[in-house]
């Protein structure tokens, strides 16, 4: 079996091939795992150097394929879950949510009242469309992949100041799009799986580790000897009568799939698809600016910062179209303006280096219409087979839908050899 692509989709397919007892062969393009979750030297002219992740990439709770791929891989102790999520305002106020005694589904119910971000009406609002947007879901009641979740929203009678500082920031991080961009059905799952999906789910899990430390156990034959892995091994075309392998698996992003296989006639199914980038921030100051492991930003173009250590920050743009043609200072230099205003203690730093990473293609960008139209795994060859966050997992352009994907995948090449599903499958 052959397996296109090292991204966590190529990779989540190989491990449980491979749990199964058959032989892959895993070809990456380029000379690392991981694919847009990667890790890069941070110093581009020193390959050697120390190595830090392209963006910060996180889990939550709720993300039970992911923890499933990583307990596999011997990794799950990498990942530092956070009881507390922390949005913080120009000025250093600080608002934080936590789950307490309350039974679920009110766990979070006292921290979102506590809010000083927002006035009464808005956290009424917010509770009541918590509520309409969980019943919604499980009654199906009218096609939430038509609207944007912009006009929901609104149709709801969302306050203008709950959509800037509760909707907003956690739609454009989770989705990486805009709300006014991003289908209803999409956003509202963010919400039902995280903030409402169990007491726990909310918690959000980041690598205490360059994510590259995570893909060492593949690099080390964790996954066994029937998998090879071919590093520098760039597939431009796969040939379905090909017979050197029974299945092929295209982990790959859905403008490359055509170009790999032709004959799969999705050139017009995967025009429908448009990319949406990300982009990081690295920041390191000559003294901690923030004693907060993170911080949801509200006020600016930054949305999240997370606290690396040492002085080092990572600042992230979601959705980042605007920053794509700009030059790094032209990135900089706002985003230093923002922490300064949010963090008192930035104002006396001062910044010793940086650097901006932009991911142009970070994710497929939910828009309206598009859920219908993503691939399952089988294809219209039966040995070809697809995988990626983009084909249909029910979750949006996340590491856990790229998990979810790779294992469908798996599952659908199995059954097509007639291997029976064992206990251990996800």
């Amino acid at each position: 079996m052959k397996v296109i692509g090292g991204g966590l989709a190529g990779l989540a397919a190989t491990a449980r091939l491979a749990d199964a007892g058959a032989s892959v062969d895993l070809h990456e393009a380029r000379g690392f795992l991981g694919g847009r979750a990667a890790s890069i030297p941070a110093d581009p002219e020193v390959p050697d150097s120390a190595r830090i992740d392209n963006c910060q990439h996180v889990l939550l709770r709720c993300c039970t394929s992911l923890m499933d791929f990583y307990r596999r891989c011997g990794v799950q102790d990498k990942i530092v879950f956070h009881e507390e999520l922390h949005i913080v305002r120009p000025g250093g106020e600080i608002d934080t949510i936590r789950a307490d005694a309350l039974p679920f589904p009110f766990h979070l119910l006292r921290s979102l009242l506590a809010m000083r971000a927002i006035g009464w009406a808005d956290k009424l609002s917010i509770a009541k469309l918590l509520l309409a947007m969980k019943l919604q879901r499980s009654r199906q009641s009218f096609d939430l992949d038509s609207i944007t979740f912009d006009e929901w929203l609104h149709g709801m009678g969302a306050t203008t100041l709950s959509v800037a500082r509760f909707w907003r920031p956690f739609v454009v991080s989770a989705l990486n799009e805009m709300p006014e961009r991003a289908a209803a059905g999409a956003a509202m799952q963010v919400f039902c799986e995280g903030l409402l999906g169990s007491r726990d789910s909310y918690q959000m899990g980041v690598p205490a580790v360059p994510l590259a430390d995570l893909y060492d156990a593949a690099l080390a034959g964790h996954f066994g000897p029937s998998v090879r892995l071919h590093l520098r091994s760039r597939v431009r075309r796969v040939n379905p009568l090909d017979r050197e392998a029974d299945y092929h698996v295209l982990a790959v992003p859905f403008d490359r799939v055509a170009k790999l296989v032709p004959e799969l006639g999705l050139q017009r199914q995967l025009q429908r698809f448009e990319a949406s980038p990300i982009t990081g921030i690295h920041l390191w100051f000559d003294r901690p600016i923030m004693d907060l492991p993170h911080a949801m930003l509200t006020d600016g173009d930054l949305q999240w910062v997370f606290n690396k250590g040492d002085g080092y920050y990572l600042g992230v743009i979601s959705a980042s179209r605007a920053q794509l043609t700009l030059p790094s200072g032209f990135i900089v230099a706002p985003a230093l303006r923002q922490l300064r205003e949010t963090f008192p203690k930035a104002r006396g730093a001062r910044l010793e280096h940086s650097r901006v990473i932009k991911e142009t293609r970070a994710t497929y960008a939910a828009r309206p219409g598009l859920e219908r139209h993503r691939p399952g795994p089988a294809t219209a060859l039966p040995n070809v087979f697809l995988a990626g966050d983009w084909t249909a997992t029910g979750w949006p352009a996340t590491m856990e839908g790229a998990v979810r994907s790779g294992y469908r995948a798996a599952e659908a090449v199995l059954a097509a050899a007639g291997v029976p599903r064992t206990k251990s499958a996800p």
